[in-house]
């Protein structure tokens, strides 16, 4: 009994080689669209007069008309079809932006469940997959929307329609309502840039008008956040949310209230432990200073979980991650910085002593910043000796040549003692083995000289002792 002859697998499962470099070669399709795609007869539509050519009191009735012609959807994947009816909607959707914009009158309350129809039949769709499993938004080309000749207009024609100072929104609330938005937000993780932008004003401009659906937008953009961190890492749109979320923050009353609190420690700090931090990192970390504006009591566990997600492997999300403590660290309070210091700046010792240069240069760049300059010397008792064994590391045998460079220019303003004991590390190496090692003070012998008061060893001493190892350096080259 012979059996059924199996269909060979295809190339792409039997292809050890089928990795992003690969997958880079192959033929992207730049666009896609989800719309409807029509397989019946040519679209027509009956030409209506211009709104500016009838009677002003005409010209109500004919919106409403424009309206409803505006929600045929047109097959924009099929170049040739239907060119003409494309190119006449596109002018009315041109038409109805100008007509909101200017006219009077013209937001009657039988416009408002035409219009929210109207945006509803053309931005409301299944989004399109990506092409590969694998999109990598750092790297792959976005597919872009090929139906945007109408759609950007529509998003242009919504925006003016819910600035308008007409709007109200008593009553379009009977059609703007948890719905719409729990669709709105599920169009961000559109590929499309252009349609985010879009969709980031809009989101905008209803959770000013709409006090009633602000709570549900926040509950939902929560809720999207934690899919993204511990389901699927993957959400287009979550830099726009962010971007949403710091104006929202900002307008928050004080004293916070805790679920807003919870929101932060539960949902913004574990968005770092993401792959594509990259991508939103700098709207993150806006989001965590506006909070900690609002609450400086929120430092600790902000910056202690910062601590518990640092990255063990990727120095480049190790360098946000300085970049990020930086601007915390820019607008703490000297009496929370105290709370956190000892943790803080065994991380930024590690940091500065590690082998990969732009993470240690990063770190070593704390030193540039007089706010935190004045934080170290109020605490120096308590910071020095943690910096101490990696910054005399530094100085000793740091390969790159940058990094020493940098520990170079703002060596002088450390301590007294501190500089007095790197002043080997000013002079070339072969200079050393010249010198008598007594000329050099050691560690042991300067540490007490870290905890005296400034003012029995200022600068003018460490001066002096620059002085005399200059002159013994110009009496060996003599």
């Amino acid at each position: 009994m012979s059996s059924a002859p199996t269909t060979p697998p295809s190339v792409d499962k039997v292809d050890g080689f089928s990795r992003k470099s690969v997958r880079k070669a192959r033929q992207k399709r730049s666009q896609s669209s989800s719309q409807f795609r029509s397989q019946g007869k040519p679209i027509e539509l009956t030409p209506l007069p211009l709104l500016k050519d009838v009677p002003s009191s005409e010209q109500p009735e004919l919106f409403l008309k424009k309206l409803q012609q505006c929600c045929v959807i047109f097959d924009f994947m099929d170049t040739l079809s239907d060119l003409k009816m494309k190119e006449y909607k596109r002018s009315t959707l041109n038409e109805l932006v100008d007509y909101i914009t200017i006219s009077r009158g013209c937001l009657t309350e039988q416009t408002y469940p035409e219009v929210v129809r109207m945006v509803s039949c053309n931005i409301f769709r299944t989004l399109p997959p990506s092409d590969s499993n694998e999109f990598d938004p750092e790297e792959d080309e976005p597919t872009l929307e090929a139906s945007w000749p109408h759609l950007q207009l529509v998003y242009e024609f919504f925006i003016r329609f819910l600035e308008s100072q007409e709007f109200q929104p008593s009553i379009a609330k009977k059609y703007i309502d948890q719905k719409f938005v729990l669709q709105l937000l599920e169009l961000f993780d559109s590929e499309d840039p252009r349609e985010r932008d879009y969709l980031k004003t809009v989101l905008h401009r209803i959770y000013g008008k709409f006090l009633g659906l602000r709570a549900f937008i926040r509950k939902q953009i929560n809720n999207i956040f934690l899919r993204f961190v511990y389901e699927t890492e993957h959400f287009n749109g979550v830099a726009e949310l962010l971007e949403i979320l710091g104006s929202i923050i900002n307008g928050f009353a004080l004293p916070l209230k805790a679920e807003h609190k919870q929101f932060l420690v539960k949902v913004l700090i574990p968005l770092h432990t993401v792959r594509s931090l990259s991508l939103f990192h700098a709207q993150l970390a806006y989001c965590i200073v506006q909070f900690l504006e609002k609450d400086p009591s929120l430092t600790e566990p902000v910056i202690r979980g910062l601590m518990k997600f640092w990255p063990k492997t990727c120095s480049q999300k190790e360098v946000m991650f300085l970049g990020e403590l930086e601007e915390i660290l820019d607008v703490i309070e000297p009496s929370q910085f105290v709370k956190i210091q000892e943790p803080l700046f065994k991380q930024i010792a590690k940091c500065v002593s590690s082998p990969h240069f732009q993470v240690a240069e990063r770190a070593l760049y704390y030193w540039n910043n007089e706010y935190i300059m004045s934080l170290i010397e109020e605490n120096s008792n308590v910071i020095l000796p943690i910096m101490f064994s990696s910054l005399y590391r530094i100085s000793k045998e740091h390969w790159n040549c940058e990094v020493f460079t940098v520990f170079l220019s703002f060596s002088f303003f450390l301590p007294p003692p501190l500089l007095l004991l790197f002043l080997p590390s000013f002079f070339p190496p072969a200079l050393h083995t010249s010198l008598s090692p007594s000329i050099f003070p050691s560690p042991p012998l300067l540490w007490p000289l870290f905890f005296l008061p400034s003012l029995l060893l200022d600068k003018i001493s460490c001066m002096h002792a620059v002085c005399q190892m200059l002159c013994v350096l110009l009496k060996i080259r003599v």
